[in-house]
């Protein structure tokens, strides 16, 4: 089975950084489109920041010129570096990834556990 697994979560001041990874294992033929959710407290999730095979990548506005996606597509691995958070930057952060697993399959969608951010003085 397919795994997502993040790592890099944690507590920060305002004004730090963060570097968010997720690295896919498994039986995997092929990932197109990878990236990073989040939910805070009774708030619905949404998505920060994706990033397909291709190298398109799309960003929600605020984080816009803050955070950045890359991705390491020989590791099945995408991150996150997040510059200047905010105290409305916390939430859990979970990764998201379209993933095909044999040559005929569909492109089915996983998810990660989560890992919790945390931005406050």
């Amino acid at each position: 089975q397919v795994q997502l697994v993040e790592s890099g979560g944690g507590l920060v001041q305002p004004g730090g950084s963060l570097r968010l990874s997720c690295v896919a294992s498994g039986r995997i033929f092929s990932i197109n489109a990878m990236g990073w959710y989040r939910q805070a407290p009774g708030k619905q999730r949404e998505l920060v920041a994706s990033k397909t095979r291709g190298g398109s990548t799309t960003y929600t506005d605020s984080v816009k010129g803050r955070f950045t996606i890359s991705r390491d597509n020989a590791k099945n691995t995408v991150y996150l570096q997040m510059n200047s958070l905010r105290p409305e930057d916390t939430a859990v952060y979970y990764c998201n990834a379209d993933i095909m697993l044999y040559f005929y399959s569909n492109y089915a969608n996983y998810w990660g556990q989560g890992t919790q951010v945390t931005v406050s003085s």
